[in-house]
């Protein structure tokens, strides 16, 4: 009998629905579009779409962060936007650069252009392929104790504490 009970506990434990992003702007492990490309790279600077499911029981709110890990020394915050209402599944192009278009309460740190909001990609000339990372974060915390002059270095430790769960899609780009 507790051969079936704990069979039975896996089988519900693995049809659980995980977190999962995904964008109608981008493909997981292609080329970013120019429209999510830095200015100064010629780009737009749009944040892409993003919409996401799965959030574990409990998730009290989401945070969004872009992170490219390739960037010399330490790797580049491109984006980090966090306390996004727990109801929330999803983020319109954009709404990286208005903030008219985030969900009431969201709040958007510093990336280290040294800007709030979205920062596209914009890798050095000839620094080759450099990964994109677009995380959505579930977390057990409503708020988490910051405002909109943390950035993604300060705020990194305090989304690994409270995560529930996690997705990325991961996007690339060279100049």
């Amino acid at each position: 009998m507790k051969f079936f009970a704990a069979a039975a506990l896996l089988a519900l434990a693995s049809s659980a629905q995980a977190l999962d992003v995904k964008s109608h702007d981008m493909i997981d492990g292609a080329t970013l579009r120019t429209q999510q490309v830095y200015p100064d790279c010629n780009g737009d600077n749009v944040s892409p779409q993003l919409s996401w499911s799965g959030a574990p029981e409990g998730t009290k709110s989401f945070a969004v962060t872009l992170y490219d890990p390739d960037a010399p020394p330490v790797g580049f915050w491109h984006w980090i936007a966090f306390d996004i209402p727990a109801n929330a599944t999803g983020l319109q192009r954009g709404a990286g650069r208005d903030p008219s278009q985030l969900p009431i309460g969201t709040v958007q740190g510093q990336n280290d252009f040294q800007d709030s909001g979205y920062g596209g990609a914009c890798p050095p000339q000839g620094s080759g392929l450099h990964h994109y990372r677009f995380t959505v974060w579930a977390l057990d915390a409503a708020t988490l104790p910051f405002d909109t002059d943390v950035t993604g270095s300060a705020i990194d430790a305090a989304l690994k504490k409270h995560a529930l769960a996690q997705a990325t899609l991961t996007a690339v780009y060279q100049r």
